[in-house]
């Protein structure tokens, strides 16, 4: 009884993990860092090596846009 319970766990489990919506590419990692405020960083290895901080939850990333050089 035991075993079929595992299996059928296991079952839904995977069907859960396979009927999910797949990746966006503008999804971000929210670190955050004691101290500060929360960032929301393109990646988790960013959030690490960069910030210093711990990816807690997806967040929505925009990455900076490029500023127009002015004429003089």
């Amino acid at each position: 009884m035991r075993k079929i319970i595992i299996v059928l766990a296991g079952l839904l489990f995977g069907a859960a993990l396979l009927t999910g919506t797949s990746a966006k590419a503008d999804i971000g990692c929210g670190c955050v860092k004691l101290g500060s405020n929360p960032m929301c960083t393109a990646t988790i290895d960013e959030c690490m090596s960069k910030v210093g901080g711990l990816c807690l939850a997806p967040c929505d990333y925009q990455p900076p846009k490029m500023k127009k050089h002015k004429k003089m």
